[in-house]
């Protein structure tokens, strides 16, 4: 980290540099093997590491983009189809009741019913939501990239222009932290989406998502107060009666 030309200049300029070209979508997101290489040169050692990094980041954001595009295509047909059929299912039955067109009351209750299906079967597969979430996933993973950058240089530049502060060793570490930290900030924003994606099929009213996993993994709220489960407290299980609190007479006059 101490010599200029061992600082990252930004991102590679073709994929050849990194695991895969940014822009092509694999089949699913799946992990990459960590490179492995010799310490005994660190500044090369970090600006290796930085650069896989990065094109795990470039790969996650492209896969997104790339995922977004047929259910974009999808939820446009969808959308417009219930626009039709309601218009259509408004229209017909008005144009058979002034007598302009006759006959066609019952093709505008099938266009309701049309409609109503475009609709459902939107709601269903998540085909607008999925298309936000890739959308969202991708800008927040944009982001998190744009502001791993500069923190990058901001400790590229605190080497090089010096003083240096603490030791070598200090230094690397300040930079793995760095790394460490992007990686699991987007393996974050990767598994927010996947529990938000998994919302959307559950099969009762328990949720999958994120608010499921913040229980399973947090402490949990007192049951016998009232939360965000209930609105009332919980009986006790042993069958004892709460005491409640003494009740001063009324006082005589």
């Amino acid at each position: 980290m101490g010599q200029p030309e061992m600082q990252p200049e930004g991102p590679p300029r073709d994929g050849r540099d990194g695991e895969g070209m940014a822009g092509t979508r694999p089949g699913d997101l799946t992990g990459r093997a960590f490179p492995h290489g010799d310490w005994a040169l660190p500044a090369e050692r970090l600006d290796e590491l930085y650069r896989w990094v990065e094109r795990g980041a470039l790969d996650t954001a492209a896969w997104y983009l790339a995922d977004r595009v047929g259910k974009r295509r999808a939820a446009v047909l969808l959308r417009g189809g219930a626009a039709v059929g309601a218009a259509a299912g408004a229209a017909l039955p008005l144009l058979d009741l002034s007598g302009a067109v006759g006959g066609v009351a019952p093709w505008g209750y099938l266009a309701l019913l049309w409609a109503v299906a475009c609709v459902a079967g939107d709601r269903y597969f998540g085909v607008t939501a999925g298309w936000m979430r890739d959308v969202a996933t991708a800008q927040a993973v944009q982001r998190r990239l744009q502001a791993f950058q500069f923190d990058w240089a901001s400790e590229s530049v605190r080497e090089v222009l010096g003083p240096a502060d603490g030791t070598a060793s200090e230094a690397a570490e300040r930079c793995l932290l760095v790394l460490r930290r992007f990686s699991e900030d987007v393996t974050e924003l990767v598994r927010a989406e996947t529990a938000d994606w998994m919302v959307c099929f559950r099969p009762g009213p328990a949720p999958l998502g994120p608010h499921a996993a913040g229980t399973a993994e947090g402490p949990r709220p007192d049951s016998g107060g009232a939360g965000a489960g209930g609105r009332f407290p919980v009986p006790p299980q042993n069958g004892a009666r709460p005491n409640m609190p003494r009740q001063r007479p009324p006082e005589p006059r």
